[in-house]
């Protein structure tokens, strides 16, 4: 039996309308999944809370090993998760296994959260014992967009219940499967205790009423810089916590002693993986102005040779966009940019949902698709002639999220990534990488900092609580 039968989809019925689970290759629909309404996640938070508690004071080694099994049905189930994957999201099969690999290695890091020392014991002035523990934050909220949407949901629903929490997990409604409901029945074979983790797919409304739910204090969210401004400001008024991981624009510095040809395939694996659409993806190359028009022509070429076509039935480099709205984004930002004075080098054109890797040159400061982010598979480059330039064009943006630079000198690469803000820096190597031991984040625009991996999972989904005792009790003068 597959762990992903449409009959068992969703164990807790839902309330909403239902959606077709459309393979952005073809159209086809792939089944139908229910949709969460307000009253169906206010439910799921009552739900969740009510077994909270129990997973909570379950021994830490029993927590675990289910985390651990976890991992292993990820790898076990391979060949079914791969195909969701590559059908409902888009993904090279490439893609899709770096996906399950990074999913298994979140879990097993999470695993090793249960045991972490949960605090400190910490000098008093009175006499007593006095220390910190941390202790579960409760329910956590989860919202995960569409583009890596297994890593993108596991790397916050792991940890959280490893250290104790019940899971509220909002998938984007474009890869429910995918990113919600397969991790669902992952755990719920790994022996999660049932109502633990919920998975409420839905679009705006449902974020938003698991933003405000009063029994939900920590949300964990990752999509737009918009969007993540709006849950910012809603969970603010609320006063509950709330980790951002936003957009970005992520430059690409190649020095004057790069090697041309391996600079080249970076940027191209930067720009072009996933269709561009990560929030980590190349958003700008700057070029030393004496390798500016190689680099033009090899990017340029480079782009010409890949292929673009369905990932469940060709082999290709890029898969489709996800839906028509990006597509029209994607497209009109590199239309914009051509009449703004941007020159052509390669692509800009696009069969249904398949767009063409595409390379902009003779791009300036209010070039569309070099000053916005265009999460689509578009290269604009821009030449420099000084590191202090180099530094102020990659610091002028106002996403920070990753860097890469390209040097022979990687004392001078650490130097200039020392002058730029971001939160990510990958000398001699492009702006997308991700792992399970690593911290994430961005700043400005990019989010609220490094907010997964290790010692940030903590922080991110738990309380510290101080707490004293005595002997006898205190004695106060009134």
């Amino acid at each position: 039996m597959p762990l992903l039968d449409p009959k068992t989809w969703q164990p807790v019925r839902l309330s909403g309308g239902e959606s077709d689970v459309v393979e952005p290759a073809t159209g086809e629909s792939l089944g139908r999944v229910t949709l969460a309404t307000a009253d169906d996640v206010a439910t799921a938070a009552q739900t969740s809370g009510a077994v909270q508690s129990a997973w909570a004071r379950t021994p830490h080694f029993v927590r675990a090993a289910v985390l651990r099994r976890a991992g292993d049905l990820f790898a076990a189930h391979a060949d079914e998760l791969r195909e969701w994957l590559v059908r409902e999201s888009g993904s090279i099969p490439g893609k899709a296994d770096f996906e399950l690999h990074v999913a298994a290695q979140e879990c097993y890091e999470a695993a090793a959260l249960a045991s972490r020392p949960a605090g400190q014991v910490l000098p008093s002035e009175a006499p007593r014992l006095s220390y910190t523990r941390r202790v579960p934050a409760g329910v956590v909220g989860v919202i995960a967009p569409f583009n890596a949407p297994l890593i993108l949901s596991i790397r916050s629903v792991a940890p959280a219940l490893a250290l104790g929490n019940g899971v509220l997990l909002k998938p984007d409604p474009r890869t429910a499967i995918c990113g919600g409901l397969a991790l669902l029945a992952v755990f719920a074979e790994a022996g999660l205790p049932e109502g633990l983790l919920h998975v409420l797919p839905g679009g705006a409304e449902t974020g938003q009423a698991l933003v405000a739910d009063p029994d939900v204090p920590v949300v964990s969210f990752t999509g737009s810089t918009a969007a993540g401004r709006a849950v910012g400001e809603a969970a603010g008024r609320a006063l509950k916590r709330v980790h951002l991981e936003l957009g970005g624009n992520s430059a690409l510095v190649v020095l004057e002693d790069a090697d041309l040809e391996g600079a080249v395939a970076q940027a191209s694996w930067g720009s072009f993986f996933h269709q561009g659409q990560i929030c980590m993806t190349t958003g700008r190359h700057l070029v030393h102005a004496s390798l500016y028009d190689e680099y033009v022509e090899r990017l340029a070429a480079k782009a010409e040779s890949l292929t673009v076509g369905d990932p469940h039935r060709d082999q290709v480099h890029l898969g489709p966009i996800i839906d028509t709205h990006q597509l029209a984004k994607i497209h009109g930002l590199v239309e914009a940019s051509t009449a703004s004075g941007a020159k052509l080098a390669a692509g800009g054109s696009h069969r249904e949902l398949f767009y063409r890797p595409t390379v902009l040159a003779g791009v300036d400061d209010d070039t569309p698709a070099y000053a916005e982010e265009v999460f689509g598979p578009v290269a604009p480059v821009r030449s420099f002639t000084t590191l202090e330039e180099a530094a102020a064009l990659a610091s002028s943006s106002p996403y920070g999220l990753s860097l890469g630079i390209v040097t022979r000198d990687t004392a001078v690469g650490l130097d200039l990534a020392d002058r730029i803000p971001t939160g990510i820096v990958h000398i001699n190597d492009q702006t997308v990488n991700d792992e399970a031991v690593a911290p994430f984040g961005g700043v400005a625009a990019s989010g609220t900092g490094a907010r997964f991996g290790g010692e940030a999972n903590l922080e991110a989904f738990t309380e510290l609580r101080w707490t004293t005792v005595r002997r006898e009790p205190a004695d106060h003068p009134f």
